[in-house]
Parts: C-alpha cells; sequence; structure tokens
C-alpha cells in the first residue's frame, strides 16, 4: 500500500509538473505577442515622429539680424519705484480673480489657446494687462489727434520682433520703460499708443490677436507709401454751347470716309496691342509682387489698437497697426483674429467664429454673447435690454435684489502702477531714435530726421523706385524746415534732370516756386513769387536760352504781361561775363488789362518793341460797338528830343530783369543754407542763452550779497549802539562775548532740539513694538505688513537723527572757534586787535 500510494505521488507529481510547464509556455507565448505589437506601435510612432520633425524642420522662420534686442538683462531696475515690483492687495486680489477666471475659461474652451492675463513686467512681477495701461493726456498739441499719436508712436520707438512668433510675450514692460529705451515689441507698442489714445478722449483698446507675415514683421515693401498716393482731380465737364441761330456753317469736309475708317481700325489695333502688352506687364508685376506663401499664416501672434466709434467724433470702429501708425477697416484681411481685447477698466473674450478674419465681427462689447467680460461695474459690461427683454424684470423687488447680486459681484479695476507717462521737450523734437528712421516702402524709401540735426535742415527725404529691387532712381523729395532762405521741399525728377524747389513766404526775393535744370544763367527756367509781397505785381517768370516771358497782377499801370526776345550775343575779343556782355533784346511784347478809367480807344491792350527794326506797335482794347481795335505804330526818325537836345541812353532808362541776381542769391544760400533759431529755443539760440546766463549771473551775485547781508553776525548787536558811534575797547569785548554767548546757546538749542525729536521717535517705536507684543495672536496679515512698514521707517528716522545728532555734536566746537577767529580779524572790533596784538 504504501508503494502503491508513492506511486499515485509521483504520477500526481509529474501531471503538476506537466500543468505547470504548459501554464508557463502558455505565460511565455502570452508575453511574446504583446511585445511584438508593442515594438510596431513603437516603430509606427517612432516613424511618425520622424515625419512630424522633418515637416517641422522645413518651416524657416527668418528674423532680421539687424532688428535689436530688449530683454529684461538690458533694463536697469534699480531706480525703479515700488509699485514696479511689488503688487497691492488689491492687484493681489486682482490676479486671483484672474486665475479664477481663466480656469473657467480653459475648462469650457479647452480648444482655445490660454489667455493673455497677467504676464510678468521688467521686476519679474505679474501684472494684470489692464493696470498696465496709463491713460495720459501729452501736453503737446502735436499729439490730440490718434493720426498724430499713432505716428509719433511709430516714429518713437524701434520694433523688436516676438520670441516666438506664436505666442504672446511672457513679460509686458511699462509704458515709462518703452518710452525711455526707445525699443519694444507689438504689444509695448500697443500699450504705449492706447494710453495715450484714451488720455486723449478716444475709446480705445489693446488687441491680442492674429496678424499676417508683413504686418507682425512692419515689412511694408508691399504697400504704397502714403505720400506718393495724388489726390483724385475732379474732372469739370465741359458745357456744350448751343449753336445760336445765325451761326454760320462750318466748310464742308471734303475728306474720305473709307480713309478714315482705316485709320480708326488701325488706331483701335495700335490701341489693342498697347493694353495687351500693358496687361501681361501688371501681370508679370503682380506676379513679382505676389508674397510667398507663409507656413504660420493665421498662427502669427500680434497686437494692435482697436478704436470704437463715439467719442471724439470717431464715425466707424477701425484699426491702428501702432508699428506703421496707419489706420486700417476692421474688414481688412490683414487682421486674421482677435482672441481678446482690454482697456483700463475691464478685459474681453472674443467669443465669435474668426473663420472668415475679422470681416464679420461684431465689436459691441456689451454683448455678452459675442465677449465675455471678466469684470462687473463697468460701462459696458451688459447688453442695452430691449422693451421686449426688460417686461420680464419690471418686479421692483428684482431689480432690487439683481442690483445687490452685481454690487457684491463688482470689482473695481485697481489703479495702474505704472508712472505718469512723460516726453521731454528733447525727446519729443527728436522723434526717431539717434534722430533718424529709414522706412522702406513698395518702390520707395523714406528717411526722417530730427529737426537740426542736419545742417542744412533736411528733415526728410523720399526716394521713388521705378523697380522692385529699388535700384533706378525716378525721383527725389526733400522736406525742410527752419531755414533761412524760406526753402520747404525740394523736387528732383531723375528722369529729366529736373529740380523744383519750393518756398514758404519771407524770402528775400518773394520766392515761391524755382524750376531749373542748372542754376547756370540762360538755361530753361521758371520762377513763381509771391505776387502781393513784390512792389512790381510780379507772378511767374519763364526764362529759355533765348527768350524770357512775365505775367503780372494788380499793378496800377495794368500790366499782365511781358515777353521778351533775345538775340545771339556779339562776340568779343577780351573774356567777359554774361553780366558784361548781355545778350541784344530782339523783340518785348507786353499786354495789359482793361483800365476802365479810359476809354477804349485810349486804352493799349499790347506794346510791341520791335528793337532792331526800331520801331513800336500799340494795340488799343476794343469797344463794345467795334469789330476791330484800334493801332499806331512809332518809327525811330531822330536821335534828338522835341527841344533839339542829343538822346543818349543810360541804364537807368532800361527795365533790368534780376535774374542773375536771384541765381548769385540762390547760389550763395545753397552754400551756406543757415538755419533760423526761434527766440524761444533756449538751447540754440546763443544770443539769448547768453543774455540768460548774464541774468543768472547777476540774480546769483545778488543773492550772495543777500545772503552775506543776512550772516552778518554782529548785526543784531550793532543795531543796539548809536550809528556812527566808534566803539570803544569795553564795548568791543562786550560785544564779543555777547556774540558767541548767543551763537554758544543756539549750538545747544539745535542739540536739545535733535535730542528731543531723537526720544520722541524712540518712545514711539517702543509703544508699537509693545502694542505688537500684546496683540500679535489676533493681527491679520495686513496688519503685519503695516507693522512692519513701519518700523522700518521708524528706524530709519532714528538713525537720521543719531547720525544728525553725531555730527552736530563735532561740528560745533568748529563752528564756535570759526566765529571766534572771524570777530578778532572783524574791522568793526578794531579795539580787540589791539588787546591781542
Amino acid at each position: 500500500m504504501e508503494v502503491l500510494r508513492e506511486k499515485v505521488e509521483e504520477e500526481e507529481e509529474a501531471e503538476r509538473e506537466e500543468a505547470a510547464e504548459r501554464a508557463e509556455w502558455a505565460r511565455m507565448e502570452k508575453m511574446m505577442r504583446p511585445v511584438e505589437v508593442r515594438k510596431e506601435e513603437t516603430t509606427l510612432k517612432q516613424e511618425t515622429l520622424r515625419d512630424l520633425e522633418k515637416k517641422l524642420s522645413e518651416i524657416q522662420i527668418t528674423v532680421s539680424a539687424e532688428l535689436p534686442a530688449f530683454t529684461k538683462d538690458t533694463i536697469d531696475i534699480s531706480k525703479l519705484p515700488v509699485s514696479y515690483k511689488t503688487n497691492t492687495p488689491k492687484e493681489e486680489h486682482l490676479l486671483q480673480v484672474a486665475d479664477n477666471f481663466s480656469r473657467q475659461y480653459s475648462h469650457l474652451c479647452p480648444d482655445r489657446v490660454p489667455l493673455f492675463l497677467h504676464p510678468l513686467n521688467e521686476c519679474e512681477v505679474p501684472k494684470f494687462v489692464s493696470t498696465t495701461l496709463r491713460p495720459t493726456l501729452m501736453p503737446y498739441p502735436e499729439l490730440y489727434n490718434w493720426d498724430s499719436c499713432a505716428q509719433f508712436v511709430s516714429d518713437f520707438l524701434t520694433m523688436v520682433p516676438l520670441p516666438d512668433p506664436l505666442k504672446p510675450p511672457s513679460h509686458l514692460y511699462s509704458s515709462t520703460t518703452v518710452l525711455k529705451y526707445q525699443k519694444g515689441n507689438c504689444f509695448d507698442f500697443s500699450t504705449l499708443l492706447c494710453s495715450m489714445l484714451i488720455g486723449s478722449g478716444y475709446d480705445a483698446y489693446c488687441v491680442n490677436g492674429y496678424g499676417s507675415l508683413d504686418l507682425c514683421h512692419m515689412d511694408l515693401t508691399r504697400e504704397v507709401c502714403p505720400l506718393t498716393v495724388k489726390p483724385k482731380e475732379t474732372i469739370k465737364k465741359e458745357e456744350k454751347v448751343l449753336p445760336k441761330k445765325y451761326t454760320i456753317k462750318p466748310p464742308r469736309d471734303l475728306c474720305s470716309r473709307f480713309e478714315q475708317e482705316q485709320e480708326v481700325k488701325k488706331q483701335q489695333e495700335i490701341r489693342a496691342q498697347e493694353k495687351k502688352r500693358l496687361r501681361e506687364e501688371e501681370e508679370r508685376l503682380m506676379e513679382a509682387e505676389k508674397a510667398k506663401p507663409d507656413a504660420l499664416h493665421g498662427l502669427r501672434v500680434h497686437s494692435w489698437v482697436l478704436v470704437l466709434s463715439g467719442k471724439r467724433e470717431v464715425p466707424e470702429n477701425f484699426f491702428i497697426d501702432p508699428f506703421t501708425g496707419h489706420s486700417y477697416s476692421t474688414q481688412d484681411e490683414h487682421f486674421l483674429g482677435i482672441e481678446s481685447l482690454w482697456n483700463h477698466k475691464n478685459y474681453w473674450i472674443n467669443m465669435q467664429d474668426c473663420w472668415n478674419c475679422c470681416k464679420d465681427l461684431i465689436f459691441d462689447l456689451g454683448d455678452p454673447v459675442r465677449w465675455e467680460y471678466m469684470l462687473l461695474g463697468t460701462d459696458k459690461s451688459q447688453l442695452s435690454l430691449t422693451e421686449e427683454d426688460d417686461s420680464g424684470i419690471n418686479d421692483e423687488d428684482d431689480v432690487e435684489n439683481l442690483g445687490k447680486e452685481d454690487e457684491d459681484k463688482s470689482f473695481d479695476m485697481p489703479h495702474s502702477w505704472v508712472e505718469q507717462i512723460e516726453i521731454s521737450p528733447e525727446a519729443f523734437e527728436t522723434r526717431c531714435p539717434n534722430g533718424k528712421k529709414v522706412i522702406q516702402y513698395k518702390r520707395a524709401k523714406l528717411e526722417k530726421w530730427a529737426p537740426y540735426l542736419n545742417s542744412n535742415g533736411l528733415v526728410s527725404r523720399l526716394t521713388t523706385y521705378e523697380d522692385l529691387q529699388c535700384t533706378n532712381i525716378l525721383e527725389i523729395k526733400e522736406w525742410y524746415q527752419n531755414r533761412e532762405d524760406m526753402l520747404e521741399l525740394k523736387h528732383i525728377n531723375k528722369t529729366t534732370d529736373l529740380k523744383t524747389d519750393y518756398f514758404k513766404p519771407g524770402h528775400p526775393q518773394a520766392l515761391r516756386v524755382h524750376s531749373y535744370k542748372s542754376m547756370q544763367p540762360e538755361m530753361d527756367r521758371v520762377i513763381e513769387f509771391y505776387e502781393m509781397a513784390r512792389v512790381d505785381g510780379l507772378m511767374k517768370r519763364e526764362e529759355t536760352p533765348r527768350t524770357m516771358t512775365e505775367y503780372y497782377q494788380g499793378r496800377p499801370d495794368f500790366l499782365s504781361y511781358r515777353h521778351a526776345s533775345f538775340g545771339p550775343r556779339v562776340k568779343k575779343l577780351t573774356l567777359s561775363s554774361a553780366e558784361s556782355n548781355p545778350r541784344p533784346i530782339v523783340k518785348i511784347t507786353e499786354r495789359f488789362f482793361r483800365n476802365p478809367a479810359k476809354p477804349a480807344e485810349e486804352d493799349v491792350a499790347e506794346r510791341v518793341f520791335l528793337v532792331a527794326e526800331e520801331r513800336i506797335q500799340l494795340r488799343y482794347h476794343c469797344r463794345e460797338d467795334h469789330i476791330t481795335a484800334s493801332k499806331r505804330e512809332f518809327l525811330r526818325r531822330t536821335e534828338v528830343d522835341s527841344k533839339g537836345n542829343k538822346i543818349i541812353m543810360t541804364p537807368d532808362m532800361c527795365i533790368s530783369f534780376e535774374v542773375l541776381e536771384i541765381l548769385k542769391l540762390r547760389e550763395e544760400e545753397e552754400a551756406a543754407h543757415t538755419l533760423t533759431i526761434s527766440i524761444y529755443d533756449t538751447k540754440r539760440n546763443e544770443k539769448s542763452k547768453e543774455y540768460r546766463e548774464a541774468m543768472e549771473r547777476m540774480m546769483h551775485e545778488e543773492h550772495l550779497r543777500q545772503v552775506e547781508t543776512q550772516l552778518d553776525y554782529l548785526a543784531p548787536f550793532l543795531a543796539q549802539l548809536p550809528p556812527g558811534e566808534k566803539l570803544t575797547r569795553w564795548q568791543a569785548v562786550r560785544l564779543k562775548d555777547e556774540c558767541l554767548s548767543d551763537f554758544k546757546q543756539r549750538l545747544i538749542n539745535k542739540a536739545n532740539l535733535i535730542q528731543a525729536r531723537f526720544e520722541k521717535e524712540t518712545q514711539e517705536l517702543q509703544k508699537k513694538q509693545q502694542w505688537y507684543q500684546e496683540n500679535q495672536v489676533t493681527l491679520t496679515p495686513e496688519d503685519e505688513d503695516l507693522y512692519l512698514s513701519y518700523c522700518s521707517q521708524a528706524m530709519f528716522r532714528i538713525r537720521i537723527l543719531e547720525q544728525r545728532l553725531n555730527r552736530h555734536k563735532e561740528l560745533a566746537p568748529l563752528k564756535y572757534l570759526a566765529l571766534e577767529e572771524k570777530l578778532y580779524k572783524d574791522p568793526r572790533l578794531g579795539e580787540l586787535q589791539k588787546i591781542f596784538a
């Protein structure tokens, strides 16, 4: 039995081992199958990842190397105020509200990007974006309107690209720091511009959205420069003159109609070919100017300013790009979407679909369906209700409860942590960083300079090119300021080499426009004048190498036109200038306006001097009842007058043209290009500066004399004695002792006063410390912060008083000895010098 039991146990053990072996194989086989599946899945994921990395590596984000860097490491924060480095309890509360608002938004809209609510400032302190706005009205009238404000921000700051074009910046600096360093990204630009616009009374908002590649990179090479756009000229329709009844019929046209039709067909074919060529050329240029497809289109983050209609008589909503200062319609294709916007009072999230960019957006910020606001209690927090919607809340209790609920939930925006935005007159005048800025447009380049930076007064230059590569110059326009010769604009046409100078009123020769190719005399030129500033009423003078034409207005002799023809200059053996060898006048034609004080037959209309033929022809105005005008002709027969005296021609008897004088003056002005300086410009006006320094020097000397008179230590004691009486030895000793005793007492009183203040501050600090020990358990964190702040300030005052007292103790004996020495040397106490002689 025992052997049988052992055999059975052996068989059971073998079966268990076999079952365990089968189970182990099954487990191993089961484990092997998932490993192979995991390997396949891992391989698939790796291939997908490599493919994604390859596609991402093909996307290149080019950032110009010339763009400046502007990081917190380049900012000096040592002198910034406390509001930049800490948050007030109200600001901390606002940050908590913003975090709660962000969490709810992320929960309800998990597919949208995180909100741009509280980025770090230059001191690494989180600040809510609305409190970064500081509404400020600038003291300059030029910055009162939105267009001048936007242009100033565009000129004054240098653009810095966002570190990541797909995300808003992690830091948002204050406008004071941005103005100090004159750099910033699109959010810095928008914050400064929005602060200035709100301060000027506009309903302006900062926008966080998405823009095109050109907008984000401030690339204007595909936009036309505004200065090159010519205003549309209104074409006046010519009124058809109705034919009169007795009008003479024109002669019969004997030309061949067939030839005319053939000529018309030929001209039509030529025009069609020209139109085709122009259309092909335009298509080629459009293809060359077409922007390359942007791989990040619709994803590039950008910030701009939204101005709503209503305030400041703004008729409709519009956008302002702070980089360029240009305004755009809310339908413009450069703006691809909006995430949120804010002003100094509230923050709104766009809940509308931006599939069609910003073209379909409705900017009714009071509509909670389209715009989700963060804070209650603002002027646009709720949509205005209609009469039908208002019928359901007529119950007074409901209205009262609703008002209480809103009152409990309302939270006012804290005041801005940014200091007052200030722009010095020097910075406002300089405008651009380092006084110069260059903007590249489509086939144009605009250069700007600060006034007085260039010695010739040049402040702006626009260069227009023929090609997109900006190599062939078409024309140049230069604007000037503060010129003594009143030059305002110089236009140079490189195709015709024609130069045109425009002057403001005030030129010595009353010049208004001067068009020329060369400053040399006897060349083609046109000169226009301010006729009201000239005695002769000259309006315009046109000159060619052989002719000169002048136009007049408002002359007492009614002269309106003068035309002079010149002949070839007579050759001389000696070298002579144009002044010493003038061109001979061949003919002079003068025309006159009608003089109503004279009869028409006696009023000269045209006078012609035929110098070579020695004749004068006169034509008079025609009377209303006459068909032809009267004419007269004078012939030169003798060189003596009616009395028989010989006529000698002198320069006083001839009319002189001051063209050479004007050209000589213009050459001197172009060589000197002296600038005018206002008498109110104390920085550049040397005469005013010298006069001011002399006055300041006189005032300083007068102040020193007054101080010296006030510090006369013997004056109070000498006033006790009769005036003019000579002091005796006893009186001199007594005055000296009284003066020293009085000075000693004042030193002691001052020490006692400092000591009393020191003891008072110490006692108050001890009382405050004792109060803190008694109420330490029940104090709130705010009370502890106030206590620590008080202790810090009190210890500072105590240390200052202690230093003053020690310094006073050290200097008091020295001051006493110095006064004693002065008394011994004072000439009014001469008896003292005799005693110690």
